[in-house]
């Protein structure tokens, strides 16, 4: 099976963050694989395994997101493409990324493309399912279990709190959601064979495109950080005079009444 991985890098949203001039601070951010990423990294080594063939990570960002493809060689990719815009562009966007991708696979044989469900930086979900309509091929969102048997994949996908069961002929395009599987951590023998094993970096001429065909149809106008929360106020006195008391808070302060 040909199983190729869309693998985004994003900031550890468990790390400070620091916003300047309206943009996060690249330099001062960590990155890290994309959490719903490393659903789709297990699933298609864990499907390699199973039904034989190879898996590509590709990543579209700059040369940072190199770690985080060797991280998931680690977990047992066979290899990886990076394809660099860093000196290209400044702020891709979704249709950006999903062109790109496209020129890509266009002279590939796909059996097998898995991606997180959402990034958790933008959280759009939209790279999944825009590609595999450029593509033409099948897209299931949200799958929590994946079982191929030939040619036919049968498939469980998270409907708000339920659960769809689908089938479907191979070629297809699934995002990954949390309960797929349990991602497993990079082995200490598995992190020295993903140093050796091959990374390609492709840049805009490489996939025959210009600037202007990957440029973003839109723009971040303002980036913030939440506002801190205030201290929380303890309400004291008999049931009626607190219930006063809050009824006016919520009124007065808070403005939601």
């Amino acid at each position: 099976m040909n199983i190729f991985v869309l693998l985004k890098s994003t900031f550890d949203t468990e790390e400070k963050i620091e916003i300047r001039d309206n943009r996060i601070d690249d330099e001062a951010a960590e990155l890290i694989i994309n959490p719903y990423d490393e659903y789709a990294v297990e699933e298609a080594v864990k499907q390699r395994d199973t039904h034989g063939g190879e898996v590509t990570i590709i990543s579209v960002g700059g040369e940072r997101s190199e770690k985080q493809i060797r991280t998931a060689l680690a977990m047992g990719a066979d290899k990886g493409v990076l394809i660099n815009i860093q000196d290209d562009l400044e702020e891709p966007d979704q249709f950006t990324t999903v062109r790109l991708l496209q020129a890509f696979f266009e002279d590939k044989e796909v059996d097998l493309i898995l991606a997180g469900n959402v990034a958790i930086d933008n959280a759009s979900g939209q790279v999944g399912p825009r590609l595999a309509d450029k593509l033409n091929l099948t897209c299931i969102t949200t799958i929590t279990s994946l079982t191929i048997d030939g040619g036919v994949a049968s498939i469980e996908r998270d409907v708000e709190g339920d659960t769809e069961i689908i089938e479907t002929h191979l070629p297809l395009l699934a995002t990954c959601q949390q309960g797929l599987n349990e991602p497993r951590y990079p082995s200490l023998p598995g992190i020295m064979k993903a140093k050796k094993k091959p990374v390609d970096e492709l840049e805009l001429d490489d996939l025959d495109l210009e600037e202007e065909d990957v440029a973003p149809k839109t723009k971040t106008i303002e980036v913030f950080l939440p506002p801190e929360r205030k201290a929380g106020k303890l309400l004291e006195g008999e049931v009626t005079e607190q219930v006063q008391e809050l009824v006016s808070l919520l009124k007065h302060e808070a403005k939601i009444i």
